[in-house]
């Protein structure tokens, strides 16, 4: 159980990865590994999530994990325990974003976006949030994203699924603040991972790499915040496009380069991810 104030050791808790197989899961699961955790990584790909468990070279546990499956997220919560004990934090970093034009959109992938983004950070939570009250403590921290608080052209469904998710977190938060249970979102730029290939970022700001979000999760959990933006340097933006009228926002948003970063990729490097996510929905399309 966590109670200090002061910067918090990680060494011996354990910390369940949605999605950790790669990208900023795996980072992350390196880091905290790094600092004594006990990890188990939860993805799609069972195989690959226990490859990444066996080299992190500590306690560690890999499992198959679809978020959006209530049976198969209560399957894995259970073989964390059983083999590393109970989750003190749970990431819930697994999340898919297929670009392209929301009436072209077939309805099966839009389901799925909302499934694996939304969805299923709540489920975790319903699962781990009363083991956690009953311990007396615990974080569940949801990775967002720069668009689930400034909407772009190009990822409707994607946007509107991490829009929920930072209204979840901050509703869970509230409601769990009495349990001891912190309850904490990030909130990445455009990260250079599969999931970020082929886009630009906003001029001005720094590439973020899966290392920089890995860091900024190691520093919530040593000292929990509601929100945390990667890199910090993108709030004041956003903070700023919040306060001036709509039409100021969106003449800012073309000036430094945001408004085609979703909706004018570079397609040919996406094509392996984009192939690769709309398969999961059963929707073998390519957006135009």
């Amino acid at each position: 159980m966590f109670t200090s104030k002061m910067a918090r050791s990680l060494a011996g808790k354990v910390v369940a990865i949605t999605g950790g197989a790669r990208g900023i899961g795996h980072a992350t699961a390196v880091a905290l590994a790094a600092r004594g955790a006990s990890i188990a990584l939860g993805d799609l790909d069972g195989d690959e999530a226990r490859v990444a468990a066996e080299r992190l070279g500590g306690p560690a546990f890999g499992g198959s994990l679809d978020v959006s499956d209530r049976a198969s997220f209560q399957k894995f919560i259970i073989e964390v325990e059983q083999q590393l004990g109970s989750i003190d934090v749970l990431i819930n970093n697994a999340g898919i974003m297929p670009l392209g034009q929301i009436v072209a959109e077939d309805e099966r992938l839009t389901r799925k976006i909302i499934d694996i983004n939304l969805h299923g950070p709540i489920i975790g939570t319903k699962l781990v949030a009363p083991l956690m009250a009953a311990r007396g403590g615990g974080h569940i921290i949801n990775v967002a994203s720069g668009v689930g608080r400034v909407a772009l052209a190009g990822a409707a469904t994607y946007s509107a699924s991490k829009y929920g998710l930072i209204g979840f977190t901050e509703a869970t938060r509230a409601e769990l603040r009495d349990s001891k249970v912190e309850v904490s979102c990030i909130v990445p730029m455009i990260v250079n991972t599969q999931l970020g290939a082929g886009l630009s970022t906003v001029r001005g700001q720094k590439t973020v790499e899966a290392t920089d979000v890995a860091d900024a999760i190691v520093e919530v959990i040593g000292k929990p915040r509601f929100e945390t933006w990667v890199p910090a340097t993108a709030r004041p933006l956003y903070l700023l496009m919040s306060l001036i009228p709509k039409n100021w926002a969106d003449a800012l948003s073309r000036g430094v380069g945001a408004a085609h970063v979703l909706d004018q990729p570079d397609q040919a490097a996406r094509d392996a991810y984009e192939s690769r996510v709309r398969g999961i929905a059963g929707d073998r399309k390519q957006p135009r």
